[in-house]
C-alpha cells in the first residue's frame, strides 16, 4: 500500500533549492512531483541566464542529455514488440561495419593490442555491456574516442558517420564481461534509423513525442524558443565534459554554452543518448508513462520488462571502471535505467525497484511505483557529479512519505 506525501514536509525541497541556488551552485532548478498523476508539489529557484536574469520555470527548455537514453529504449522496445528485432540479435545484423570486431586484451598498453571478439548482442549494448564507452571514461578506448571526438555532438555530422567512426575503434573488453557507461544508445538510436527507414528525430516525434503530448521537446531549439532556452554552467576550468581534468576553477558557475551560441541550434546528429532538449512537464509526461506501465505505447509486461534489472548482480559487482548517473553499489540497470535493488547498499532513501537515470548537465528523474511517485529535477550544471544533488532530493521526497 502507497503512502501519501505531507504537503508541509514537501516544503523543504523550497528550502533546499533555494540553498544551492544561493550557494551559486545551481543558476536555476526546478522540481515536479506527482503522485497517482496528481500534482502534488512544483518549485523553481534562481534563473536560467545570469545574463538576462529570468526566472527558471516550467517554460525553460533544458538539455536533458543522457535522460534521452530512456526514451530511445522505449523506441527500441516498441520495435521488439513489433517483431522486427530481438535483443540477442547481433549489433552487426543492422549495422555492418560492426561485423569485425576486436577487443583490447586484458591490461593492454596500448590501443592496437587487441583480440577478436565477438560481436554484442543489442541487449549487451542496451545494458552497457557492449565494450563500448564513453570519452570521458578512464582507459585506452575513451582516450582514442576523445581523441576523434567521438562523442556525438549536436553538429558531428551525422549519426551514422559517427557510428561508423567508432566501428574503426577496438572495443574496451569481450561484450558481456563488465558494466562501463558507454555511448552505446546512440549506436541504438543509429539502429533504429535502420529498421524503421526514417532519421531519428522524425521516429521520436511519431512514436513519443507527439502521443505524449511533449510538444516542448525535440533535438534542436527553434528561434521560436530560443529566449527560453537556459544557459548551461559549469564549475570547472576547463571542458565541462572532460572528467578526467576536473580541476575547479575560480567560479561556480562559468558559462559554458549559452542559447544564442548553442551547437543545439543547428543539429544534424540525432543523439540517441545525449541529444534532446525540453521541458521539465514534458519529461513528466515521459516519466508518468513509465510509471503507468507503458501507457499504450508498449505493453504493462514490456514495460515491467524494461524496468527490471537485467544484470547479474548490482553494476558495483560487474567491476566497473567508468564514470556513471547513478551509484552502481545496491542499483541495477535494466533497458534504459537504473534499477535500485537494495535500497540500503545505495545509501540513498528509495522503495525496491526504483527507476531512475539523469543527465550530465545535472538533470534527473525517477519513477516510484511501490508509493505511485514520479519526481523530475531540472537543472543546467556540468558535470551531474558535482555536487550530491540527486541523493540530496531523493531523501526529501522520502522524508515526506506519511
Amino acid at each position: 500500500m502507497s503512502l501519501s506525501l505531507d504537503p508541509a514536509r514537501l516544503t523543504r525541497i523550497q528550502d533546499w533549492a533555494d540553498r544551492y541556488v544561493n550557494a551559486q551552485k545551481f543558476a536555476g532548478v526546478s522540481v515536479l512531483v506527482k503522485q497517482g498523476g496528481d500534482e502534488v508539489f512544483y518549485t523553481q529557484a534562481g534563473v536560467k541566464d545570469l545574463a538576462d536574469n529570468t526566472a527558471f520555470d516550467r517554460d525553460t527548455v533544458a538539455r536533458i542529455y543522457s535522460m534521452t537514453k530512456p526514451i530511445t529504449s522505449l523506441i527500441l522496445m516498441m520495435l521488439v514488440e513489433e517483431g522486427l528485432l530481438h535483443l540477442d540479435a547481433p549489433l552487426s545484423r543492422f549495422l555492418p561495419a560492426y561485423a569485425d570486431l576486436h577487443a583490447l586484451r586484458p591490461g593492454a598498453a596500448h590501443i592496437s593490442d587487441t583480440a577478436p571478439c565477438a560481436v554484442p548482442t543489442l541487449h549487451h549494448v542496451l545494458t552497457h555491456r557492449s565494450g563500448l564507452s564513453y570519452p570521458f571514461n578512464p582507459g585506452l578506448l575513451p582516450a582514442a574516442m576523445a581523441e576523434l571526438d567521438l562523442l556525438f555532438k549536436p553538429t558531428a555530422g551525422t549519426l551514422a558517420d559517427q557510428c561508423d567512426q567508432l566501428a574503426t575503434l577496438p572495443l574496451a573488453f569481450e561484450p558481456g564481461a563488465r558494466w562501463e557507461y558507454s555511448v552505446g544508445i546512440d549506436v541504438i538510436g543509429r539502429v533504429i534509423e535502420v529498421v524503421t527507414g526514417a532519421p531519428l528525430d522524425q521516429v521520436f516525434q511519431s512514436r513519443v513525442l507527439e502521443p505524449l503530448g511533449m510538444t516542448n521537446t525535440a533535438f534542436s531549439v527553434p528561434d521560436s524558443a530560443l529566449e527560453r532556452f537556459a544557459a548551461l554552467y559549469t564549475p570547472l576550468a576547463g571542458d565541462a565534459m572532460d572528467l578526467d581534468a576536473c580541476a575547479g576553477g575560480d567560479a561556480t558557475l562559468r558559462l559554458f554554452d549559452d542559447a544564442q551560441h548553442s551547437p543545439f541550434r543547428a543539429t544534424t546528429c540525432f543523439s540517441g543518448g545525449g541529444g534532446l532538449v525540453g521541458t521539465i512537464d514534458d519529461y513528466m509526461a515521459f516519466a508518468e508513462c513509465l510509471r503507468q506501465r507503458g501507457l499504450g505505447l508498449v505493453s504493462p509486461s514490456t514495460a515491467d520488462f524494461m524496468m527490471s534489472n537485467h544484470l547479474p548482480g548490482d553494476i558495483a559487482s560487474l567491476g566497473p571502471a567508468s564514470f556513471a548517473e547513478q551509484p552502481m553499489e545496491g542499483m541495477g540497470f535494466g533497458i534504459g535505467g537504473a534499477v535500485v535493488l537494495y535500497p540500503a547498499r545505495s545509501r540513498v532513501p528509495s522503495s525496491v525497484g526504483d527507476f531512475s537515470w539523469g543527465g550530465m548537465a545535472s538533470t534527473f528523474f525517477w519513477v516510484d511505483r511501490v508509493n505511485d511517485i514520479s519526481v523530475v529535477m531540472f537543472t543546467q550544471l556540468s558535470p551531474s557529479s558535482s555536487y550530491p544533488a540527486r541523493a540530496e532530493l531523493k531523501a526529501l521526497v522520502h522524508s515526506a512519505l506519511m
